[in-house]
This record gives C-alpha cells, sequence and structure tokens, in this order.
C-alpha cells in the first residue's frame, strides 16, 4: 500500500504538472481566441456559411420587397408627374379659353359700345337737325319781324321827321309845304 500511496502522490504530482502546464498554456491562449491561428479553418467556415446566409436570405427576402417598393415608388412619382402634366396643360387649355372669352367678351362690348354711340349720335342728329329746323324757321320768322319793324319803324321815322320838320317850321313862324318837307326827309334818310 505504500508503494499505491507514492503511486498516486506521483499521480496526482503529475497531474499537478499537467493541470498547471494546461493552466499556463490556457493563461497564455486568454487572449483574443480569433487570432488562435489553431481555430483559423474553423473560424473561415462560418464565416463563409453566414455571409453565404445574409447573401441568401437578402437576395430571396429583403432584396425583393426594397425592390418592390421602390419599383411602387417610381411607379407612383411617374404617375403623379404624368398627372400633373396633364393638369397643367389643362391649365394652359382653360387659360387660352378665359383669354379667348375674355377678348370675346370685350370686341362684343366694344361692338355694343359702338352700337349704342351710333344710336345716341343718330337720335343726336335727328335732335340737332330738328332744331336746327326750328332755329332756322324762328329766326326766318324773327327776321321777317324784324324787317316788318325796320319798315314800320322807317315809316314812323319818316312820319315823326315830317312832322317834326312842319312843327319846327310852324314855331319859327312860317307855313312848311309839307311835300318840300317829305321829298328833304325822303332824301335825308335814303342816304
Amino acid at each position: 500500500m505504500a508503494n499505491t500511496t507514492h503511486d498516486t502522490a506521483a499521480t496526482l504530482g503529475h497531474g499537478a504538472d499537467h493541470a498547471a502546464q494546461a493552466a499556463g498554456h490556457a493563461a497564455q491562449s486568454a487572449g483574443m481566441p480569433q487570432l488562435d491561428l489553431s481555430t483559423f479553418a474553423n473560424q473561415i467556415f462560418w464565416l463563409v456559411v453566414a455571409l453565404i446566409a445574409i447573401y441568401f436570405i437578402l437576395s430571396r427576402i429583403a432584396l425583393p420587397r426594397i425592390s418592390g417598393i421602390l419599383a411602387d415608388r417610381q411607379g407612383k412619382i411617374t404617375s403623379d408627374l404624368a398627372a400633373a402634366e396633364e393638369l397643367k396643360a389643362k391649365a394652359v387649355e382653360a387659360e387660352k379659353a378665359y383669354n379667348e372669352a375674355l377678348a370675346n367678351a370685350r370686341a362684343q362690348a366694344a361692338k355694343i359700345i359702338a352700337e349704342a354711340r351710333a344710336e345716341i349720335q343718330a337720335d343726336l342728329d335727328k335732335a340737332m337737325a330738328k332744331a336746327d329746323a326750328e332755329i332756322a324757321a324762328k329766326a326766318a320768322e324773327s327776321a321777317k319781324r324784324i324787317e316788318e319793324i325796320r319798315a314800320n319803324a322807317a315809316k314812323t321815322v319818316a312820319e315823326v321827321a315830317r312832322e317834326a320838320a312842319v312843327e319846327i317850321v310852324a314855331m319859327f313862324g312860317a307855313q312848311a309845304d309839307e311835300q318840300a318837307v317829305a321829298a328833304a326827309v325822303e332824301a335825308r334818310l335814303k342816304g
């Protein structure tokens, strides 16, 4: 049993040495496991598997969805731009129609104004012609009356002058010849 105890102690001594060596080795490799050359092949394998998995996930699921969304957006933008162009064309047509209607309305208004002016001018011309005719008739009547008054005034002046001359001569104490006085007054009135 002494041997067994000695063997056990020796075994334990060797086991302790191995444990100490393993602990030292573990302490040495306790740095970054990614940089341990003994695990590079395993790391590269899992890196390739992860990249292939990510590639298939992206190419089969994520990228088709993203491209679908982008295609929908592009379609929406294109349809919106087409609608905007159509509305712009309609607005240009509406503006053109408005300008034409405005020009037609102005032309119609100018025509109506010209017709109204022509009617007013015609009425004014008629009224002016009527007034001119009335004025001419009244002027002719007035001229006739003035001539009558002048003629009567001339006769009256001649009579008054004859009578005055006869009376003046009578005041001086002489007898005036009425025919001589009438001839003298007429000669004086004529010029």
